[in-house]
């Protein structure tokens, strides 16, 4: 655990504040943020009480956690608005559904002849007690984004209208993917919470992953 790193990762998330702006609002030196942040001095207790309320956290989390880990598998931490879309869902249930609702969606949309569909996908959580405790069963929707010009038949034909949502961008995702991907949402989870930004879950997709050898996750925000 590093208490400078940890520090490094929460000015970054808070909008990518500066040193010299975390200096002013603490008033301390730049010099001083400087070397907290490589580990060669340490705050003195009201400092550390300071940076706690100023980034809503504990002094465990500031000084005993790796509130990075994994943080280096991430990039472009952003706001940004999605432009508005159509799609094609496919839900499974199933103790492995990802792939099959992914590769469902894909076929649909090359027989449609799109061969390089953009697919997004989340998971589905209604699902009852008794699948998810007795039979291990989980839930994934899988989207195809459809083109502007074109509306398959006989399909459902669902629609988003342009939202803003937080993202990040993973390089690796299946490198670790039970770690990355969950650490990914949290991060963006953190983010949010450190930049005022409330999540949205009314008429739009809560949250969605893109399809790839890299991945962006997104979450909803006000």
């Amino acid at each position: 655990m590093s208490f400078g790193k940890n520090l490094q990762y929460l000015r970054r998330l808070s909008g990518e504040m500066t040193q010299e702006a975390l200096a002013e609002k603490l008033n301390v030196s730049r010099q001083t943020i400087s070397k907290w942040e490589l580990d060669a001095a340490q705050p003195e207790m009201d400092k550390a009480i300071e940076l706690c309320r100023l980034f809503s956290c504990t002094l465990d989390n500031l000084f005993r956690e790796e509130l990075n880990a994994c943080d280096g598998a991430y990039s472009n931490l952003r706001v940004e608005t999605v432009p508005a879309f159509r799609y094609i869902r496919h839900i499974v249930i199933s103790n492995n559904p990802e792939g099959d609702a992914i590769d469902r969606v894909t076929s649909i949309a090359r027989q449609n002849g799109v061969n390089e569909p953009k697919i997004i996908g989340w998971d589905f959580s209604y699902l009852s007690q008794e699948q998810i405790n007795i039979y291990n069963m989980h839930g994934y929707a899988a989207a195809w984004v459809l083109p502007d010009d074109l509306t398959p038949p006989d399909m459902e034909i669902l629609e988003q209208k342009s939202h803003k949502y937080a993202a990040i961008h993973i390089e690796t995702p299946f490198d670790n993917p039970f770690v990355t991907i969950p650490n990914a949402y949290k991060t963006l989870m953190e983010y949010m919470r450190l930049n005022g930004l409330e999540h949205n879950c009314k008429d739009v997709i809560p949250c969605f992953e893109t399809d790839g050898e890299t991945m962006d996750v997104y979450i909803a925000c006000e």
